[in-house]
């Protein structure tokens, strides 16, 4: 601010205070930037103590995948229990499966409900449903109603999948049971999923990636209690019961961290904060912020108000000058000036109409690549996991590998190395920068379909086996797991990169809906690719 521009504002500031409208004091530095009730905000924000509401979102996340990862790594169970023309308990044939001790492991030609590609079909599948619906959801029911009800319904469900281990019933109405079981138990993942990552919209970037590492952790968690319940020695329906006894925990673990999270002073500032963003609600905010006399209705110390109809025009002061809004240019008023209408003062950046709810198109727009991506990624995965290669065999004449491969290479090794991808990206965003780059690498992995395909995988009467050694399968495994976990976590977290702060949370549900998308799509393409086998 130059001599004679701080010698006008002088006049105008004595000009101001003698009608009892002082405008504020110039500063050194310049005009402040933000409003003081941003400054405060920042000062008084608490610290995540002991990384407590981290650690409770990777524990969140890794209870909203416990359903279907402990679903899908138990396919070996359930198709034990669908052999059509075998009606017999698992307790009665669990020491008569030739050496497997879980009585787990069915003839792998044997799938006569097609159960691999039905579960994840019904997996997924709700999870687009509520994911639409999760918007009317969020109007009509609170947010601690959506998460607590849906990790209640969760653990009801689980329960009552451990009971029916005990139960002895014909395979057909065994599938309905399960199937059953399957839909209303990822119905309400999909409300559960949904609720957190609006949550997680009002957060640091950060907590997205462990939210995310813990639904990568689950997989890992569901594997090794499958591969500690084949190992314990206990016949088939003890280990059953115990492997499906383990989610049941797991949930309720969940529910009191939830319970707990209210109480970290550092969430209940984040969400306070999100909500004093929301447009609805910013009115009540700014009423919270006037004077006690105001907000009572004193008029005691107001000057008397001009009759309506005679309002004055406001003025705005942009480096040095005074005049109408209408005379200051955009690039003038943006810093520096201040705007005085009807005796008040007030800085004109902040000055106009409040703020919109962000555009679903409009955020759309820019964050459309990504969301491509994400579906893309599991529009691959889910084809071929675990419909095909849970099919698959090991070719090794031990019997013991042969018992153990499916969990061990297919489900444990593809879950840990998804973990891995997903945490990779806590410490690398590569191609943040490059975005275009992303679609092409993406759709490098829809390679791994034909390879996976021509593994050893069983029954087949159409495609040749190619790659007969257990060592391709594995090697196949590595960089397909990998890559998953590390482009989901990538995009989900870019996304609220690419959008306003005000338009993240609005991002993070537009992204959890093509992530819907693309699990579905994969679903769907998993019963054309078996039926190509």
């Amino acid at each position: 601010m130059n001599l004679s521009s701080q010698h006008f504002y002088k006049q105008e500031v004595l000009q101001g205070t003698s009608q009892g409208c002082p405008l504020p004091p110039p500063s050194p530095q310049g005009p402040e930037t933000s409003p003081p009730s941003t400054q405060m905000a920042r000062q008084d924000k608490p610290k995540d103590q002991f990384h407590a509401v981290g650690i409770i979102f990777f524990i969140l996340g890794l209870g909203t995948l416990l359903p279907w990862n402990f679903f899908i790594t138990a396919i070996p169970y359930f198709q034990a229990r669908l052999i059509v023309g075998n009606s017999s308990s698992m307790g009665q044939r669990g020491n008569s499966s030739g050496g497997n001790s879980s009585g787990t492991q069915p003839d792998p030609a044997r799938d006569d409900f097609n159960f691999n590609n039905w579960l994840t079909l019904l997996s997924q599948l709700p999870l687009l449903l509520f994911t639409l619906l999760n918007s009317l959801l969020y109007q009509c029911i609170p947010d601690k109603v959506r998460v607590l009800g849906s990790m209640c319904g969760i653990l009801l469900l689980f329960i009552l999948t451990a009971v029916l281990v005990r139960v002895e019933m014909p395979p057909h109405s065994f599938f309905s049971i399960t199937i059953g079981s399957v839909w209303f138990i990822n119905s309400f993942c999909a409300v559960l999923q949904g609720s957190l990552f609006g949550q997680l919209g009002t957060l640091p970037q950060g907590y997205s990636t462990l939210f995310l590492s813990g639904q990568g952790m689950a997989g890992t968690f569901a594997a090794s209690a499958m591969l500690l319940s084949m190992a314990s020695g206990a016949d088939a329906q003890t280990s059953a019961l115990s492997y499906f006894i383990t989610p049941c925990v797991g949930t309720l673990i969940s529910i009191v961290c939830y319970l707990v999270l209210p109480r970290m002073a550092f969430f209940r500032h984040s969400m306070e904060r999100s909500w004093q963003r929301d447009p609805c609600n910013e009115l009540e905010t700014k009423a919270g912020l006037l004077d006690p006399k105001e907000q009572s209705g004193d008029q005691s110390e107001r000057p008397e108000e001009e009759p309506e109809g005679s309002e004055k025009p406001m003025l705005g002061m942009a480096n040095g000058t005074l005049g109408t809004l209408e005379e200051i240019s955009l690039e003038s008023s943006g810093e520096g000036a201040f705007a005085l209408h009807n005796g008040t003062a007030t800085n004109s950046q902040y000055a106009g109409p409040g703020p919109e709810r962000p555009s679903v198109f409009g955020v759309l727009r820019k964050i459309w690549l990504l969301a491509l991506c994400i579906v893309m990624v599991f529009t691959v995965t889910l084809s071929v996991f675990p419909a095909i290669t849970a099919t698959v065999t090991s070719t090794s004449e031990s019997r013991q590998w042969s018992e153990f491969f499916t969990p061990v290479c297919c489900f444990l090794l593809f879950n840990m190395m998804d973990w891995l991808g997903r945490s990779v990206t806590s410490y690398c965003l590569w191609p943040e920068k490059r975005l275009w780059l992303l679609p092409l690498l993406v759709g490098l992995r829809f390679l791994f379909v034909p390879l996976l395909m021509l593994c050893q995988a069983e029954p087949r009467t159409r495609l040749p086996v190619l790659f007969h050694q257990d060592a391709w399968f594995i090697l196949f495994m590595l960089p397909f797991s990998l890559s998953n976990g590390y482009f989901v976590s990538l995009t989900m977290c870019l996304a609220p990169k690419q959008v306003l702060p005000q338009e993240s949370e609005l991002a993070g549900a537009i992204m959890t809906f093509f992530l819907a998308l693309g699990l579905s799509c994969g679903a769907g393409l998993s019963f054309l690719l078996k039926a190509l086998l």
